[in-house]
């Protein structure tokens, strides 16, 4: 999964030890990374190459059910301080 969408396993813990270490992931056994596959629609088209990429969106599920979407180059300091005022909302 990672290899396919330019994310090294490394970057996944990197950012898991980022968050427990800023208290925004709990460090439970109740913390599990779930298998994602994205498939193309049939009959959807095929991205043309002269148009310009837009970095992937990313969902993330918070514990009180709120949800925050954002590209995928979001500065990680700006993302914490987006979770802490959603959760502290």
């Amino acid at each position: 999964m990672h290899n396919r969408h330019d994310v090294s396993r490394q970057q996944i813990y990197a950012w898991r030890h980022e968050l427990k270490k800023k208290g925004l992931l709990p460090s439970t056994a109740d913390t599990v990374f779930l298998p994602v596959d994205t498939l193309a629609m049939p009959g959807a088209p095929l991205v043309r190459e002269d148009v310009a990429r837009v970095p992937p969106m990313i969902e993330l599920r918070l514990n009180d059910g709120r949800s925050l979407r954002f590209d995928s180059g979001v500065d990680a300091t700006v993302l914490t301080r987006l979770i802490r005022a959603v959760e502290a909302a």
